[in-house]
């Protein structure tokens, strides 16, 4: 019944009056093997007793500030590249010179001071333009001086060196 729970005691079976499973029978075996490991515990015990205590010595730290242990560091080995494609150079000789200048003051700087004038990428250095001029109309760059424009563009005045007439290469572009 609900009440024969609550009984301290063996606990006995409603239906049978036979005592449950786990009580009075004897495991030999599990017996035997414990009485073996009993007495090497015993042995470990004893020397323990008999040899002095040694704890470790705290060690005493002299810096306030901890270094985290230095551990093992592997090298990466990808089993596949960070970029599938190779990255293009954008600035390329066709972006750095925009266009040349035509106007009347340019004119004059090509016929009397040897000097192309051209529109530039804001972002081109003197050296960028040097060689895109070097590519485009193979010819050798003295000088290159630049400014910016009051609307935010960039412009280049290339001075060429003695070996190269900029009325020629104005002519082969198409300014003149």
């Amino acid at each position: 019944s609900r009440h024969a729970r609550l009984l301290p005691g063996p606990r006995v079976c409603a239906r049978s009056s036979l005592p449950p499973p786990s009580v009075g029978r004897a495991m030999a075996p599990k017996a035997a093997k414990a009485q073996e490991g009993g007495a090497k515990k015993a042995g470990k015990v004893a020397k323990a007793v008999k040899s002095a205590v040694t704890r470790k010595a705290k060690k005493t730290r002299t810096n306030v500030h901890f270094f985290r242990p230095k551990t093992l560091i592997k090298k990466r080995s990808p089993k596949y590249p960070l970029r599938s494609v190779e990255s293009r150079q954008r600035m390329d000789k066709y972006r750095i010179i925009q266009c040349p200048v035509t106007t009347e003051s340019a004119m004059k700087k090509i016929e009397e001071i040897n000097t192309l004038v051209f529109l530039v990428d804001i972002k081109a250095s003197k050296l960028n333009i040097k060689d895109a001029v070097k590519q485009l109309y193979d010819v050798k760059a003295a000088k290159v001086n630049t400014l910016i424009r009051p609307d935010g563009r960039k412009k280049a005045y290339v001075h060429l060196t003695q070996d190269y007439d900029a009325l020629d290469v104005a002519n082969r572009i198409g300014i003149i």
